[in-house]
């Protein structure tokens, strides 16, 4: 997939960090459809980061896509590594994710050149409390198993957003504090949609 081919005309595919977590990477950790379905699965240790195009889903100078979780970041011709350290992604008080930021370097790993692809790979965290929340363990336990996913499951999934850093990272629109966009209300009632489906079965 080289594109956002299946978004209808006029849309882009700029989400923001929490748009990624919630609407995307919990989904498909909790084995529901992500809505759209454009973002596709690739193997991370399989290719280098200039071979994205046709295998992940193209933004402007920006790649995203689902992988596993692993440790073990070697591709054919080089390695990812952690650059710092780990940012917390927060939603409506809660601490639902964490955002890795790693470099790609060419050739054996701690002896590799350092090059400037730079890749987000985000996790969950399942609902950890945070700010004031005192309700965000026990929600997130009880999503997980309206949906059968244990936390093993749920942990097994990353979503990825790879750029080469000297074109620039083309950012969200989404700003902090805003409101709710047009696509964010659809994805909302799609969740909600699902959610009481399945409670119905």
């Amino acid at each position: 997939m080289g594109g956002a081919s299946d978004l209808p005309p006029g849309f882009q595919f700029f989400p923001s960090d929490e748009e990624l977590v919630v609407h995307f990477l919990r989904r498909k950790a909790s084995l529901l459809p992500c809505q759209p379905d454009i973002v596709p699965t690739v193997t991370l240790n399989h290719f280098d980061p200039w071979e994205l195009n046709d295998k992940a889903l193209q933004a402007g100078n920006q790649w995203y896509f689902f992988s596993h979780a692993t440790q073990i970041r070697v591709t054919p011709n080089g390695y990812w590594s952690s650059v710092c350290a780990d940012e917390t992604i927060e939603s409506g008080g809660c601490n639902i994710g964490i955002k890795k930021t790693l470099v790609f370097s060419i050739g054996e790993p701690s002896k590799g050149i350092e090059t400037n692809w730079i890749m987000h790979e985000y996790h969950l965290l399942d609902g950890r409390k945070g700010g004031s929340s005192s309700t965000a363990t026990s929600s997130s336990k009880k999503f997980h198993r309206n949906q059968g996913c244990s936390n093993k499951e749920s942990n097994s999934w990353v979503i990825c957003r790879v750029f080469d850093s000297t074109c620039g990272s083309q950012v969200s629109f989404h700003e902090e504090g805003m409101e709710l966009s047009c696509l964010d209300e659809v994805f909302l009632s799609l969740d909600d949609y699902d959610e009481v489906s399945l409670s119905n079965n």
